[in-house]
């Protein structure tokens, strides 16, 4: 028998909580005998205090057994999804789950929706007309069944602890500790019925860990945690300095998607999405080495079963596949301005803040700032030069994607700021930090 005063005193005082404590506490959540002043007086108590990994492991359980979770025994491919830690311009997401399941993976994907810079996935698949996150249990089911993938929101009945927590820890500051994101992360991603699981932890400016060390901190946890809980489970750290390819905006990715399924994207957004996918193949089981699996995808787009698999992902949930051959049938804004370097002398791009560039498509109205609010699909920023590229006087940086001209003059003013240039080129960093491979 617990009460809650008693278990906010325990973890106040530093004292490890018993998974029978835990599991009334996720239980008080649910039905609402544990207040919401008394939940976030144990969230402020974890914030500064921790958590073990048992215990964590227990919360990340209790959360998960929540609501509904989702077993697919009948699925005999392996079914593995990856996580991002997010960015900005982190499309890899549209462009992995059609890319593994093309490999001969099944690919369970819940998603969210973005808060901040720009939409998350599930937001710039709802830029395709039509296009539903939005599947029952038997529609999902049958799809992962047939097509191998799918890639829906999380609905109410699944994980509802994740949801109440995440809206307090949101409004008590409480949202950047270890234990309380593992727990929001893996319990969602352990009810999809995954065997695997492949993180991309992201750090630097635009990414929520700003440093190496926090980002691999956060790594080491999340796999201790999914491992602990009979998952094999890798992380990939990757930068997020400077936008992840080209497009920031919900249209303007899956466009940008799209020419990567093609096998034209970017340098380093396929880097990102090649590493992430040769990691789930080999913890499926169907390849041994990064080698190989990198080998099995760049044979799955140049075939064109990767960007086949992307075509029956859209008509599976609704959305209209013209947009892979026509993108004037995604949202389109109204107005597109130019932005051109205005120096007199060439230089070297030598930074381009991240979270600035976010910032400003967030300003444009392809973020939301609140949960509720809705967002523009059509607007955001395509880059024309990324960190490295020799630029001469009047060439085009980027363009900027609006409907609202009264926004033009006060985002051009944040944009211009995030650009730095140098007579001097300076060697970039790989975009990949390390790996950290599950067994």
């Amino acid at each position: 028998m617990f009460i809650p005063q008693e278990i906010i005193a325990q973890k106040r005082d530093g004292d490890e909580l018993s998974a029978e404590a835990i599991q009334f506490f996720v239980d008080g959540l649910v039905d609402g005998s544990f207040e919401d002043y008394q939940a976030s007086a144990l969230l402020m108590a974890i914030f500064l205090n921790g958590m073990s990994p048992v215990e964590t492991a227990k919360l990340t359980e209790a959360m998960m057994r929540s609501g509904r979770t989702v077993e697919l025994p009948e699925i005999q491919r392996p079914k593995v999804d990856k996580h991002s830690t997010g960015g900005v311009g982190d499309k890899v997401s549209l462009i992995l789950a059609p890319l593994a399941a093309a490999c001969g993976l099944c690919v369970p994907m819940m998603s969210g929706r973005g808060l901040g810079h720009t939409g998350g996935t599930l937001d710039k698949l709802e830029s395709i007309p039509g296009f539903s996150v939005m599947l029952s249990d038997v529609a999902y089911r049958a799809q992962l069944a047939s097509i191998h993938q799918a890639m829906i929101g999380q609905s109410r009945d699944i994980v509802p602890a994740d949801r109440i927590l995440y809206a307090l820890r949101d409004v008590t500051g409480t949202v950047e500790s270890i234990p309380l994101i593992c727990a929001s992360i893996l319990s969602k991603k352990m009810a999809e019925g995954i065997d695997a699981l492949v993180l991309d932890v992201k750090c630097g400016r635009g990414a929520f860990m700003k440093t190496e060390a926090e980002g691999r901190e956060l790594a080491s946890h999340l796999i201790r945690i999914s491992e602990a809980m009979g998952k094999r489970t890798s992380a990939i750290i990757t930068r997020m300095d400077e936008p992840l390819g080209y497009a920031v905006g919900n249209s303007l990715e899956v466009i940008e998607s799209i020419v990567c399924l093609k096998g034209e994207g970017p340098e380093d957004l396929m880097k990102v999405t090649f590493e992430l996918c040769a990691e789930m193949l080999r913890l499926g089981g169907l390849v041994e080495s990064a080698s190989e699996g990198r080998a099995m995808i760049e044979e799955a787009i140049r075939s064109g079963r990767a960007l086949a698999a992307f075509k029956e992902l859209i008509l599976a949930q609704g959305g209209d596949a013209g947009v892979i051959e026509d993108a004037r049938l995604l949202p389109q804004a109204e107005i597109m301005h130019p932005v051109a370097y205005e120096a007199s002398e060439a230089a070297y791009l030598v930074d381009l803040d991240a979270y600035e560039v976010g910032q400003v498509a967030s300003f444009l109205g392809a973020g939301r700032t609140r949960a509720d609010a809705a967002i523009d699909p059509a607007v955001g920023l395509r880059l024309r030069k990324k960190v490295g590229d020799r630029v001469r006087p009047g060439e085009v940086l980027c363009e900027m994607h609006l409907n609202d001209p009264s926004l033009l003059n006060a985002a051009l003013q944040r944009l211009k700021a995030s650009f730095t240039f140098s007579s001097e080129n300076t060697p970039q960093p790989d975009i990949v930090i390390d790996k950290l491979l599950g067994k």
